[in-house]
């Protein structure tokens, strides 16, 4: 029979057996085939102190393992190739063990790319499974069940049903937990900053006071403003001094799979959940113009490395697209700043340089083709040369205070030409030193210090990453699982802890600190990687952390006090008859019915029921349900009655409009409020996506055609072409 070739993943295997002659058959097991139980704990320990786990093949695995024991049986030889990490290792390990055979017995292929000669060289130069991997990532597994099996079903008891604990998730959500902490003790300071012009056009910050330069929070107060603002009306200036420094640039490494999710989460709006999925199908292969194949290296991967050969290709390409000035002299090397880079060995790049996004355009979806896009440019950006950049500097001084104006310029784009440069060259004009300069407007303007920001998809992920958290195929998972176990929420793509988690996050900080400690965590990380390099025992580590644990497990059965956040208080509900609860939220304590979300009743602690929705004569116009008016942070507005079945919500009053016709498509502007105050949108969006946020008028650029708004700028009313930017006096 055939040569069989087993990989985890149906794609996957069509896109090898492409490349593949007759004398080979290639298979997929479609992930694990076999795993702990779920019904139980699953993991036996022997008179000896010995772990040993009683994997089993899950139901929906039978028939795949019954198929992949009857090619067994007729296969010359059989070829694992799951992917090249240690969950890749793993699930090779249990192929093996299903199909009856001995895992060190089966030749391994791994690549990190799927390509004819990759694919060609893994059938070359095969190897055997390693079992050091398998064991670390075993011991994970074993670890993960440990905490979760043990320690979840405590939380259950002591706050409430549902809730879940992991050595990961449990450390990431005490992260979340402790930014929210900061913005809630945070006090805020008041401070100042002045801003003046000089010679009708040059923006400058105050920048010295009396000999002292001055920070961003140094003005403390609008008496000390005022002084500044004072002594500057009052004053004579010269140009002091004239600074350009020419600065180079360089360009980012290629993608690992953290600053991939970071990346795509900022410049494309992708979800991580969402970034590995698209990434998985571009490497496990799409069609292109040289028939299907994978055209991203491996994405799990916390590597830098590059191929020698990929580096060569696109050197070539640059010379030949760019032209020689944008080709450095030797090929830029980077190193990985994990502390122990174990996943895949290279960097996420395109595994054809020929196959360019424009090219791409013609075979990959939309979302695929942007996450290809910014793994080829970012790829090849990072073989080319600095970008020069000049950095302008200009000094106004008077007796008492000095002003300091800024400017740049790209005076050559390097790797821009390809990542992209999204900022304006500021320049400042040709000034002589020591000649007077006129002070034309000065502004103190007071602000307060913010708190600091909730964390985005994309900024918790480089925190995981920066203290060791998690490797590169958990950081997606794990805040889904946060999720889906409702301990955070996601608003306006800032995550928000619920009031469960600080109660789990307490409980676990008092009773449990390890679990939620980063450097515990990452130390496991640590620890797991010496397993898989062979320096230490899987079973003694896993050992060592089993006893103690358990010994706070039985502990923290009976001295832990109950927690539980609904509460019964011995009243019944006024509208369906079934009992209230005291429960917690975000905003305190209230009594609501535990016939939630069937009966929606609720009051505060002092009796007072909450506003009830106001009814109207109005259908929603997507389910017919009557629509109600309800209260919100930014005023009344219409909601559909059958919420949360149907989310249809509109303004109380209709958006006005407005009589300039949209720049884009010809259609109608209306004024509206969002987040961010007042703006104006096309009533056929999405379909035209005209935004702005200051009032469009008939006015025409005189540069561009394009259509003008108005503002008022410093206090003067101006117009500014929404295209190109050209202002006029209003």
């Amino acid at each position: 029979m055939k040569n069989l070739i087993i990989v985890e993943s149906p794609a996957k295997g069509r896109t090898i057996n492409n490349f593949l002659g007759k004398e080979y058959k290639v298979v997929a097991s479609k992930g694990h085939i076999r795993d702990l139980p779920k019904n139980n704990f699953g993991i036996d320990i022997d008179e000896n102190g010995q772990f040993i786990p009683k994997y089993s093949i899950p139901r929906d695995s039978a028939q795949t393992v019954k198929e992949l024991k009857a090619l067994a049986k007729e296969a010359q030889t059989i070829y694992i190739a799951t992917d090249e990490d240690r969950e890749g290792e793993a699930i090779g390990y249990h192929i093996a063990m299903a199909i009856g055979k001995e895992p060190e017995s089966l030749p391994r292929i791994v690549f990190h790319e799927i390509t004819k000669g990759a694919i060609k060289h893994a059938l070359e130069n095969p190897r055997r499974l390693d079992m050091n991997s398998i064991n670390a990532q075993q011991t994970r597994r074993l670890l993960d069940r440990i905490v979760g099996y043990k320690l979840s079903p405590l939380l259950a008891s002591k706050i409430q049903k549902g809730l879940s604990a992991g050595r990961v998730q449990s450390s990431t959500l005490k992260i979340v937990v402790d930014r929210e902490r900061e913005i809630q003790a945070f006090v805020s300071e008041e401070y100042w900053s002045i801003e003046a012009l000089f010679e009708q056009t040059i923006e400058a910050s105050i920048y010295e006071f009396e000999g002292t330069k001055l920070e961003k929070l140094s003005i403390k107060n609008e008496a000390m403003a005022d002084a500044i603002v004072s002594a500057a009306k009052s004053e004579h200036f010269i140009v002091d001094s004239i600074e350009k420094t020419l600065r180079k640039t360089k360009p980012s490494p290629p993608f690992m799979t953290s600053t991939l999710q970071q990346s795509a989460s900022t410049q494309l709006g992708f979800p991580p959940k969402k970034t590995m999925m698209i990434a998985q199908k571009l490497y496990e292969g799409v069609k292109t113009d040289q028939g299907t194949a994978g055209v991203i290296t491996y994405m799990r991967t916390d590597s830098l490395n590059l191929a020698k050969e990929a580096i060569f290709a696109a050197r070539d390409h640059i010379k030949s697209a760019y032209g020689e000035k944008y080709l450095p002299e030797k090929p830029r090397n980077y190193l990985t700043k994990a502390k122990a880079a174990q996943e895949a060995h290279e960097a996420i790049r395109p595994t054809m340089v020929e196959f360019t996004p424009k090219i791409a355009a013609n075979w990959l979806g939309s979302d695929e083709l942007k996450l290809y896009t910014l793994i080829y440019n970012r790829f090849l950006a990072c073989q080319m040369v600095d970008a020069d950049i000049e950095s302008q500097t200009i000094i106004f001084k008077g007796a008492k205070t000095a002003f300091k104006a800024s400017g740049r310029k790209l005076l050559f784009h390097g790797f821009y030409i390809v990542a992209g440069y999204n900022e304006k060259d500021k320049l400042l004009p040709n000034l002589i030193r020591d000649s007077s300069a006129s002070l034309d407007e000065i502004k103190p303007q007071q602000h307060f210090t913010e708190p600091p920001p909730r964390y985005n998809e994309a900024s918790l992920i480089k925190k995981l990453e920066s203290v060791g958290i998690g490797r590169p195929s958990t950081y997606a998972p794990t805040i889904t699982i946060l999720q889906t176990r409702q301990y955070i929420e996601i608003e306006s793509k800032r995550i928000h802890p619920t009031e469960i988690a600080f109660s789990v996050t307490e409980l676990l900080e008092k009773h449990f600190s390890e679990i939620v400690d980063s450097g515990f965590t990452s130390e496991m990380e640590e620890t797991l990687d010496k397993i898989g390099e062979g320096e230490e025992d899987w079973q003694k580590v896993l050992s060592d952390f089993y006893g103690p644990f358990m010994q706070k497990i039985e502990s923290g059965k009976k001295e832990i006090q109950t927690q539980k956040i609904a509460i019964p208080t011995g009243e019944k509900c006024p509208e369906c008859g079934s009992e209230l609860l005291l429960k917690k939220g975000r905003y305190g304590e209230f009594i609501a019915c535990s016939n939630f979300p069937t009966c929606k009743y609720t009051k505060n602690t002092k009796g007072e029921e909450a506003p009830k929705a106001e009814a109207t004569d109005e259908i929603c116009d997507k389910c017919g349900a009557p629509m109600v008016i309800k209260d919100s942070k930014r005023g009344k507005f219409l909601a559909c009655s059958a919420y949360p079945k149907c989310k249809n919500a509109k303004p109380l009053t209709p958006p006005k409009e407005i009589s300039v016709p949209c720049p884009e498509c010809g259609g109608k502007l209306q004024e509206r409020s969002g987040k961010r105050g007042k703006f104006f949108g096309c009533t056929n969006y999405p379909k035209c996506k005209f935004i702005a946020n200051f009032e469009p008028t008939d006015k025409k650029c005189p540069q561009c055609s394009y259509t003008m708004g108005k503002k008022t700028l410093r206090g003067k009313e101006v117009f500014e072409c929404f295209k190109c930017k050209h202002r006029e006096d209003g």
